[in-house]
């Protein structure tokens, strides 16, 4: 488990993105649920940026919490998203999660995907993103 000292060396959570998850949990009427923050092979830049609500922490997932929410990062996706932000946005365009990545040296118009220097290494590579412009 991930403690206050190495937060800053994996993911924020904004104060609107705690919210947002604690506001997801309690609709959804989740207890002991934990916010999965993932990334996979795909998106139009290589890798693209995952989230769930988990109830199954695996033994190896890092975990952090912030303000009563927990965060679990899978051991592979965390070198990925080392040092990102997740912020929840709710203005005219919509309403939706946004992780700022420091690790990304490319990413898609749409938000949802990245590329970074790391992304070849890992056998991902890039496809199209229908959400483009």
């Amino acid at each position: 488990m991930l403690t206050d000292t190495t937060r800053n060396e994996t993911v924020m959570l904004t104060p609107a993105a705690t919210q947002a998850v604690k506001d997801l949990l309690e609709k959804r009427d989740l207890q002991d649920y934990a916010l999965r923050v993932f990334i996979s092979g795909g998106g139009c830049s290589g890798l693209q940026y995952g989230m769930a609500l988990e109830g199954n922490i695996r033994p190896t997932d890092l975990t952090c919490k912030f303000d009563g929410i927990n965060v679990v990062i899978d051991e592979v996706s965390i070198d990925y998203l080392r040092g990102a932000t997740i912020d929840y946005i709710n203005d005219i365009k919509g309403s939706g999660f946004k992780i700022d990545n420091p690790n990304a040296i490319s990413s898609c118009g749409c938000g949802n995907s990245s590329r970074t220097t790391d992304s070849h290494q890992g056998g991902f590579s890039s496809g199209g993103c229908n959400g483009c412009q």
